[in-house]
């Protein structure tokens, strides 16, 4: 992700790198304009900034490895260029990575000279201020952020304080907000024509593979105002679809008095000028509400396109996992999403070896897959998470088991995934251009039953027509498909 700045040169200058979800990269466009607020300069070459800030992922060992070596080739970098402006004087490590570990990470890498946490984040200007001029920062004791709001949920919009990618302020400079209301504490670093808006962070639930609430903490909605005043704002910046995110976007209403917030929320998101998709992302299938699936199928704007949370198909496998359904529960959600909306895109993640799984576990996991005809699947080995129930589980599974259950499951969703695709040869497709080739005379984006980054894309051919723009939604019919891509050939340009 990179930001371009008209800043003043004799400004300090920052490097933000963001790794991880869609929620970090809101959180790390809020840490941008804090910054810049602040008196800095972003820049897009590590090697020209004072300081190079990493908002890091703290979910999985995959991630936080990585999160560790974006760190160290940073520090590698500071450690090469020791002279006055021959590279960066400080590298900080924010994010879920930072959060969870705190001082743990501080003293297991020292070559991170700063470790913040989610609270350094309204003032991170001048944390990062003192940094540079040499000051020590002690980095926080971790602790279980679930504990720092109130049990009820409705208790907790006046506990809540500053929350990450939540953040609105009245008095941004112009350029910043919008013409009046709440105004976003948000710089774009992505010019694209989809991004992230955060409904949410934390969640409540209780899964017993997962350390996300620990360090999220408990469930907090945006009030509406604040969200959809930012959706004004981002479509002000170009923006033609916004990515619903939270931990949980079905819960989104429930501490704020309405469980049914969300139904009402699309609507209104709907009505901004300049949007053209509203996408949700991340549902629980056990907090699928009738009138919810009618709101995302049948309203104006918003994308028939359903995240599911399913994890298992296994009804031993989900209790342990501290979760809710079963296939048969899950395949009859399928079905009243598809009796509205029979082209909706349907996506799903999944996680194979947990503690206990047996070969029949897995059997009804494959045959819930078969049946689903899901466009996109996620398949992931159980590994133990740090202080989660389910490290301490009996059922242990050896690592190369889980790998071949993984690689099996895995090899199955991508020919599963691929003859969803193929089905739709010969559909009409809405596509959102994201990519322009000038020379080859082609175009790639998404259709509506394809979310950022992870559901595959729509290659469009339009020799004999003129190139619509990035940003513009055209119409074509899908002649080809290759795994969860499909080849269409355009038909009309709505815009652009």
């Amino acid at each position: 992700m990179t930001a371009h700045t008209t800043a003043p040169a004799d400004l300090l200058s920052v490097h933000l790198v963001t790794l991880g979800c869609a929620r970090n990269e809101v959180d790390s466009e809020e840490l941008a304009a804090r910054l810049e607020l602040g008196g800095f300069r972003l820049v897009d070459d590590p090697e020209t900034a004072d300081a190079v800030m990493v908002n890091t992922c703290g979910f999985v060992e995959a991630a936080k490895k990585d999160s560790v070596d974006t760190l160290l080739a940073a520090a590698d970098l500071k450690s090469a260029n020791p002279k006055p402006g021959g590279g960066p004087r400080a590298v900080v490590a924010v994010g879920c990575l930072a959060e969870r570990y705190g001082n743990e990470l501080a003293e297991s890498l020292p070559e991170a000279d700063a470790v913040l946490s989610f609270d350094d984040y309204t003032s991170v200007a001048e944390r990062l201020q003192s940094i540079l001029a040499g000051e020590q920062h002690t980095a926080h004791v971790p602790r279980d952020r679930r504990r720092l709001l109130p049990l009820s949920p409705i208790d907790r919009a006046a506990a809540a304080g500053a929350v990450p990618g939540h953040a609105s302020a009245p008095d941004l400079p112009t350029g910043l907000g919008p013409a009046s209301g709440p105004r976003a504490t948000r710089r774009r670093l992505d010019g694209g024509p989809s991004a992230p808006l955060k409904l949410a962070s934390g969640c409540d639930r209780r899964c017993s593979f997962c350390a996300i609430p620990t360090f999220r903490g408990a469930y907090v909605s945006r009030p509406p105002a604040d969200v959809v005043a930012e959706a004004h704002w981002l479509a002000g910046q170009g923006v033609r679809e916004a990515f619903l995110v939270s931990e949980n976007s079905s819960s989104y209403g429930k501490d704020l008095g309405d469980i049914r917030l969300l139904e009402k929320v699309l609507g209104q998101l709907a009505e901004v000028d300049g949007l053209d998709w509203v996408r949700v992302s991340y549902l629980q299938p056990a907090e699928m509400r009738p009138s919810l699936v009618e709101a995302i199928a049948g309203t104006a704007k918003v994308v028939p396109y359903f995240d599911l949370s399913f994890q298992h198909a296994s009804g031993p496998v989900l209790r342990r996992m501290r979760r809710f359904g079963d296939a048969e529960s899950f395949l009859t959600l399928i079905a009243s999403i598809r009796a509205l909306a029979p082209t909706a895109g349907i996506r799903s993640n999944v996680i194979c070896g947990f503690p206990g799984e047996s070969e029949h576990d897995v059997d009804i996991l494959t045959q819930f897959l078969t049946d689903a005809g899901l466009d996109a699947i996620g398949v992931f080995g159980y590994s133990d998470e740090d202080g989660t129930e389910a490290a301490t589980l009996p059922g242990q599974l050896p690592p190369d088991e889980i790998e071949a259950r993984r690689a099996q499951l895995a090899d199955l969703a991508d020919e599963l995934v691929g003859q969803r695709a193929e089905e739709r040869i010969g559909e009409r497709l809405t596509v959102l251009v994201e990519e322009v080739d000038l020379e080859q005379g082609i175009v790639v984006g998404r259709a509506e039953h394809q979310g950022p980054e992870v559901d595959g894309s729509v290659e469009i051919s339009c020799p004999d027509a003129e190139l619509p723009g990035v940003g513009a939604l055209v119409l074509a019919e899908a002649v080809g498909s290759q795994g969860a891509d499909l080849v269409a050939e355009l038909r009309e340009v709505r815009h652009g």
